[in-house]
């Protein structure tokens, strides 16, 4: 764990079967969650993170408990989302998603009273700050198919199998 003095944010990185996450909090509410290998120039900060260690933060320890198989871990946890209306307006409503489901993109622009935006949606759930927590990951073409994830479609795959849902 390192802590950035400049945004008053702590770093702490947490080892899952699909690759490290490191996660930014407050110590209030957690501001970013991010697989490792996404990093690259992308947040500065927690590049220089030391190797994962035993999770310290209520944040670290609720992914750690997701990834252990407590799929409901990160259910409720305070987040801190920066960004256009629009933007915050879909990952908030990503929480509405429930664990062992998923929903399109045209549900979800529906969901927030938008049911033409479904490009805008899927550019807003691509920008998510906050992976896993956000869970954009249950987000799915209309037609069923695995779309759309930063992370990769392979690690899509994984998490939602990880919460119950049958991925062809």
């Amino acid at each position: 764990m390192a802590e950035s003095t400049e945004a008053r944010l702590t770093f702490e990185r947490v080892t899952s079967p699909i690759g490290d996450v490191v996660l930014a909090h407050d110590g209030r509410a957690l501001h970013r969650l991010e697989f490792d290998d996404r990093l690259a120039g992308r947040w500065p900060e927690a590049s220089t993170l030391p190797s994962a260690t035993a999770p310290t933060s209520p944040f670290g320890r609720a992914v750690a408990a997701y990834f252990a198989g407590e799929i409901t871990a990160l259910d409720g946890l305070a987040v801190h989302v920066a960004g256009r209306d629009f933007e915050t307006t879909v990952w908030q409503a990503l929480r509405q998603i429930d664990c062992g489901t998923t929903w399109s993109y045209a549900r979800l622009a529906a969901s927030i009273g938008r049911p033409k935006a479904v490009r805008a949606v899927g550019a807003a759930n691509g920008r998510n700050p906050i992976s896993l927590v956000l869970p954009c990951h249950r987000v799915i073409g209309a037609d069923g198919r695995l779309v759309g994830y930063g992370g990769g479609l392979e690690r899509k795959a994984w998490l939602l199998r990880h919460e119950g849902v049958l991925v062809a």
